[in-house]
């Protein structure tokens, strides 16, 4: 049975992001109309969806443009380390990775962001100090999501209070698949609440989804609920960013912020380890959505070992020969 929040019940703020934007305003007045409405979205035509990106693909980049593009990527990335064995000295170490991804090299840009569990988000906020980079803690009982509420909420306020200022959560998907979209729908705009000032990464994990039509309905309640960005995967299920799963995802934020006006991120993760693999993205991102999003406001890369890829790319690009493997460090 599901329990439909009391708006009156919660401070001014959380109201607000339960009152969807117009023209969406009463869609999650009850389980029924929100689920007419999902159900009324433009289906997805996977074989479409597959020969678009297929053909995006076939697009190459030269010099100058691929220069940009590596630069570009490396900006976008969210340094990752999720394993029960991480500790603070590899936590650190991540860190100055991220800060100098290129130690012999001082135009190289940083990345975006260190990505940790969130007890060790303060680590990270210590070891990154002023740079600029953010440190973003998976939370919500990451990456099963299974556990209650409460224990959601306070693993989010945890990571929050350690330093963490992006939380990447993971929506419910038992709750998602049984048809109980308002109550993923709640989850959100509760967790939302307790981010604070934090941006929230709301993650579908889209391997367990099933279907691209599910992925599409899953976006809408992520950017209904309030989320700053879709993400398509802990890393954990495979499969993971697809780039059709991509591409539906992208036209999700494109549609939404032409029917409300608030533009939503986006963040593919999981399975993204090569410079060719992060061009496509990038390609499919400018073909679907436009400039706007070739940003790293806007646009983050959820991945470890990307960033070596990207980085031995560089170096060829610089000096026109391929540095060992030992150039890099191993995360």
């Amino acid at each position: 049975m599901t329990h439909v929040l009391d708006p009156d019940a919660l401070p001014d703020d959380a109201r607000a992001l339960m009152a969807p934007l117009p023209p969406y305003d009463d869609v999650t007045r009850s389980d029924s109309a929100f689920r007419t409405f999902l159900h009324g979205l433009p289906g997805v035509d996977q074989v479409g969806a597959e020969a678009r990106v297929a053909q995006l693909g076939t697009r190459s980049i030269k010099t100058t443009a691929k220069a940009w593009a590596i630069d570009t990527a490396i900006s976008m990335v969210d340094l990752t380390t999720l394993e029960g064995a991480d500790t603070p000295g590899k936590v650190r170490s991540l860190a100055a990775k991220a800060r100098r991804p290129d130690p012999g090299d001082p135009a190289c840009p940083h990345v975006a962001a260190v990505c940790v569990y969130g007890d060790l988000a303060g680590v990270a906020r210590e070891a990154l100090g002023d740079s600029g980079i953010h440190v973003a803690a998976v939370a919500t009982a990451f990456p099963s999501g299974r556990a209650s509420r409460a224990v959601k909420i306070a693993d989010v306020q945890d990571a929050v209070a350690n330093g963490a200022d992006e939380i990447d959560m993971v929506i419910d998907r038992g709750a998602f698949l049984s048809g109980r979209y308002l109550d993923v729908f709640e989850e959100i705009v509760a967790v939302k609440e307790a981010c604070g000032p934090a941006h929230l990464k709301v993650i579908l994990e889209t391997g367990e989804l099933v279907t691209l039509d599910n992925v599409r309905r899953a976006s809408w309640i992520a950017m209904l609920a309030g989320g700053d960005f879709i993400k398509t995967s802990t890393g954990k299920v495979s499969p993971a960013a697809t780039l059709p799963v991509s591409l539906v995802m992208l036209e999700a934020v494109r549609d939404f912020r032409a029917a409300t006006g608030r533009q939503i991120g986006f963040k593919p993760a999981g399975g993204i380890r090569t410079t060719k693999d992060a061009v496509k993205h990038l390609v499919l991102i400018n073909e679907t959505v436009g400039a706007d999003w070739l940003d790293p406001d806007w646009f983050r890369f959820g991945a470890s070992s990307l960033l070596n890829d990207l980085l031995l790319q560089r170096q060829k690009l610089r000096t026109g020969h391929y540095s060992g493997p030992d150039y890099v460090t191993v995360d």
